[in-house]
């Protein structure tokens, strides 16, 4: 697939600048807009969240690139530095600043858009922002403020992504737990791991940190069994603490797992511990965090080894 050309010339932004680009969190605007935009020639791109600021000295020569919207802190600093800046920008690619486009919308998103975006319409004039815009419908429509157009260009795609995942009911609350810390040291050591797993808003308010996960809702056994029978698994894993309630579990996680194609890794304790061969069609580990974070990356590292575990586990079954 051929790459599309961004509007904008790279010329438009100093060559050898360091460009800061203040997003709320990673974003599709960020990634198909406005870091392809700002690469190229010598600049070194910056993404920082709202929260990040650098040390004024390094803001001397620099751009700084507002995706969408402008916090108080980031304001704050650019109008006390704006005489060193080279250049100040602000993308979007909806309309955030009409709130006469959002009838419609949800109040709570509106404010938002207001008390982020479009009150600085005019603060961001005063400061001379060039405006950035990503179709040619705003751009036509802020004509009076000479936007630039950016086309959105594809990002590669991820090589060699490892999907890790653990589909645990409500009953598996403690398990869940125990897996953030363990995920988010795999996912610091390998950011080609992304993570699946089952649960509700509690799941969801815990793992939203994490920045490759999935919370999937809880589902019906009918559905679930669909879900499971989706490619793009490759390792399953089935912690299980000892608790009372865990001691009657029975080995329904190989067979999960199995079913999904993919490698296991289980606990010691209970009864996948018992069932499973070690190092034959699944691994067998204590419920150490480091333990389980070394064994996750491993297998995310060694293709051969899943698909071996894999087999000797679907194998094993089909006997």
């Amino acid at each position: 697939m051929a790459l599309l050309r961004t509007a904008v010339s790279l010329e438009v932004l100093p060559p050898g600048a360091d460009v800061y680009l203040v997003e709320e969190r990673a974003n599709p605007s960020t990634d198909y807009f406005v870091a392809p935009a700002c690469a190229g020639q010598g600049r070194r791109v910056h993404r920082c969240r709202f929260d990040e600021m650098p040390p004024e000295a390094s803001l001397a020569g620099a751009v700084v690139v507002f995706v969408r919207y402008i916090p108080p802190q980031w304001r704050r600093r650019v109008q006390a530095e704006r005489g060193r800046l080279a250049r100040v920008v602000f993308f979007m690619d909806d309309d955030v600043l009409d709130p006469v486009t959002w009838a419609g919308m949800p109040w709570r998103y509106r404010y938002k858009l207001y008390r982020q975006a479009a009150r600085h319409r005019s603060w961001l004039q005063t400061q001379q922002a060039q405006l950035w815009v990503s179709t040619a419908w705003l751009q036509q429509k802020y004509a009076d403020w000479s936007p630039l157009r950016v086309d959105p260009q594809p990002l590669p795609g991820t090589t060699g992504v490892c999907r890790v995942f653990y589909h645990g009911s409500a009953s598996h609350q403690a398990e869940i737990r125990w897996l953030y810390p363990v995920m988010e040291l795999v996912q610091q050591q390998d950011p080609r791991v992304v993570f699946e797993i089952i649960g509700g808003q509690d799941t969801y308010r815990l793992y939203r940190g994490l920045p490759r996960v999935t919370v999937v809702h809880p589902m019906k056994w009918p559905a679930y069994e669909a879900f499971l029978d989706q490619p793009g698994r490759h390792i399953g894993l089935a912690p299980l603490l000892e608790l009372p309630f865990n001691r009657a579990r029975s080995c329904t996680k190989f067979f999960d797992i199995t079913r999904a194609g993919a490698a296991g890794i289980y606990a010691a304790a209970g009864a996948c511990g018992g069932f499973v061969r070690p190092g034959i069609d699944g691994m067998v580990l204590p419920m150490r965090p480091n333990a389980w974070a070394e064994a996750i990356l491993q297998l995310a590292r060694d293709e051969p080894a899943r698909q071996a575990l894999a087999i000797a586990a679907r194998e094993r079954l089909q006997a």
